[in-house]
C-alpha cells in the first residue's frame, strides 16, 4: 500500500528508475543521498522520506545493484560505496509499518550479508592491486564499507550474531594484509563494545523492572498488613464491647472513616485549586504593582504641570472691574513712592533673589525625592504585608517560595541569624544552667555580637543620610 503525501522527489525518482534502462539504474540512486542529506537529520520529515524510499521499493533495487559485478556497474566500487552508505542510512531509523516482518527477517540479514560480500571483493582486489594509488583507493572503498555496516549494525543490534556467525567474515579476519586487517580489526572492536552496551542496557532493564516488582510487592504486603492489622483491632474491640452496643460501634466507625476520607479528599481538592490559582494570584498582584506605580508617576505629572504652569491672568474679570483695579494700584503708588535704586543695587538684589530662588527649589526637590523614599518604604511594606497575608503555610510552600520573604537588608539578616544561634545554644545548654528561669524570660545573648543599633536599619531603598 503506497503512502498517502508521498515525496515529489521520490515519487519523481521512482518513476525515473522505472523507466530507465538498468545500466543507468546505479547513478540514478545515488540521487537518493541528495535527498537525506538535504533533509533535517533525527525529524519526523526524515522518517517520511525513508517509509517513503522503502514503500517505492528504492532499497530493494539498493540490494539488486549492490549485488552485481562491480565491472558492470557505472562509476565501479565509487558507486557501489555510495550505495552502501545511502542502503545502511535508510534502513536505520525505519518503521516499515506493516512489512515488518520482511523488513527484519528478510531485507537487513541480505543487507548486512551483501556488505560482508562487497568486503571480500574489495579484499581480493586490494591484494591483486599493483599500484600505490589504487590501493589506496581500494583501502577508502573499504573503509566506506565497513563503516555503512557498522552505522547498520548500531540500528538494528540483532544483525550482530548473522555477522559474528558469517563465513564471509571470518574471512576477512584471517586476512594477512596490515592496512585490512587493522581496519577489520576495528570494525570487531566497535561491534563488540555493541554488543556489550546491549547487555549493560538489558541488565539495567531488568533490574529496574526486578526493583519495581519489589515494590509493588512491598506495598502490597504493607496494605494486606495494614488490613489485617484493622481487622485484628476491629475483631478485639467487638470482643470488648456488649453484643447491644455492637451495632452503635459500626455506626460509628463508619462516621469516622467517612470523616477522615472527607478530610484528605478537600484537602487534596483545595491543595489542587490553590495550584491552579497561583498563575491568576500573581498576574493580580502584578497589575496591582503596576496600577499602583502608573498611578503615582500620573500624580506626580500632574504636580510638576501645575507647579510650572504660566500665569494666564484674570479671565473672569470684566473691563470696568480691570479699569477699577487699575486706578486703585496708581493710587496706592502714588502714596508710596518707593526709594530710587541704582543699577547696581538692582542688579544686587535680582542676584540675591535668584540665589534663594534656587536654594528654595534645591530643598524642595530634597524634600520631593524624601517624600518619594518615604512613599516607596511605605508601598514595599505595604507589599509585603500583603505578599505575608496571602502566603501559603510552611507545609503547602514549594520550591522557592520561601526565598521571597527573606529580607534583603544585611543588618536585619545579621541579627535574625544571631538570634537563631544563641536560642539553638540556649537550648542544647545543660539543665542546670537554666535553673530559676521563667518561662516568659528573654534569653540573655552576649552584648557584643547582639547589640545592633535598629535605629539605623531599613527596607529597601538607600539608606537616609
Amino acid at each position: 500500500m503506497k503512502p498517502a503525501g508521498t515525496d515529489p522527489r521520490i515519487l519523481s525518482l521512482a518513476a525515473e528508475v522505472a523507466k530507465s534502462p538498468e545500466q543507468n539504474v546505479p547513478v540514478i540512486l545515488l540521487k537518493l543521498k541528495e535527498i537525506i542529506n538535504n533533509t533535517p537529520l533525527g525529524s519526523s520529515e526524515l522518517k517520511k522520506v525513508k517509509q517513503d524510499i522503502y514503500c517505492y521499493d528504492l532499497i530493494q533495487y539498493c540490494l539488486l545493484v549492490l549485488s552485481q559485478d562491480s565491472s558492470r556497474i557505472q562509476g565501479g566500487w565509487s558507486t557501489i560505496s555510495q550505495l552502501t552508505q545511502i542502503l545502511s542510512h535508510c534502513c536505520v531509523g525505519l518503521e516499515p509499518g506493516e512489512d515488518g516482518e520482511e523488513f527484519y527477517k528478510e531485507l537487513l540479514p541480505s543487507a548486512a550479508e551483501n556488505f560482508l560480500i562487497l568486503g571480500r571483493r574489495l579484499q581480493t582486489c586490494f591484494i591483486n592491486a599493483t599500484k600505490g594509488e589504487e590501493q589506496d583507493k581500494l583501502l577508502h572503498f573499504f573503509q566506506i564499507v565497513t563503516d555503512s555496516l557498522f552505522w547498520l549494525l548500531g540500528g538494528h543490534i540483532q544483525l550482530i550474531q548473522n555477522v559474528l556467525q558469517s563465513d564471509h567474515f571470518l574471512h576477512l579476519l584471517q586476512t594477512d594484509n596490515v592496512q585490512i586487517g587493522a581496519t577489520v580489526m576495528t570494525l570487531l572492536q566497535n561491534i563488540l563494545q555493541i554488543n556489550r552496551s546491549k547487555r549493560t542496557k538489558m541488565l539495567l532493564e531488568l533490574n529496574r523492572r526486578k526493583e519495581e516488582e519489589d515494590l509493588r510487592l512491598r506495598l502490597q504486603l504493607q496494605r494486606q498488613r495494614a488490613m489485617r492489622l484493622s481487622r485484628e483491632s476491629r475483631l478485639n474491640m467487638l470482643e470488648i464491647i456488649h453484643p447491644g452496643q455492637v451495632e452503635k460501634y459500626n455506626r460509628e466507625m463508619e462516621e469516622k472513616s467517612a470523616l477522615i476520607i472527607q478530610k484528605h479528599w478537600r484537602g487534596y481538592r483545595e491543595r489542587k485549586n490553590f495550584r491552579q490559582q497561583r498563575p491568576s494570584l500573581t498576574e493580580y498582584k502584578a497589575a496591582v504593582t503596576l496600577q499602583r506605580a502608573v498611578l503615582k508617576f500620573l500624580a506626580k505629572c500632574r504636580k510638576k504641570k501645575k507647579l510650572f504652569a504660566s500665569w494666564h491672568g484674570l479671565q473672569e474679570l470684566s473691563d470696568a472691574r480691570r479699569v477699577e483695579l487699575k486706578q486703585q494700584v496708581d493710587d496706592y503708588v502714588k502714596r508710596h513712592t518707593g526709594s530710587q535704586m541704582s543699577d547696581v543695587a538692582s542688579r544686587e538684589l535680582h542676584a540675591q533673589a535668584q540665589e534663594r530662588l534656587q536654594h528654595y527649589f534645591m530643598g524642595r526637590a530634597i524634600e520631593e525625592r524624601a517624600q518619594q523614599h518615604r512613599e516607596a518604604l511605605m508601598a514595599q511594606i505595604s507589599t509585603n504585608i500583603e505578599q505575608l497575608m496571602k502566603a501559603p503555610s510552611l507545609k503547602e510552600a514549594e520550591g522557592k517560595e520561601p526565598e521571597q520573604f527573606l529580607s534583603r537588608s544585611r543588618p536585619v539578616a545579621a541579627k535574625a541569624k544571631q538570634a537563631h544561634l544563641t536560642t539553638l545554644k540556649h537550648i542544647q545548654a545543660p539543665w542546670w544552667k537554666k535553673l530559676g528561669e521563667e518561662p516568659g524570660d528573654e534569653i540573655d545573648g552576649p552584648k557584643d555580637e547582639l547589640s545592633i543599633d535598629l535605629g539605623t536599619l531599613f527596607i529597601g531603598g538607600t539608606k537616609p543620610p
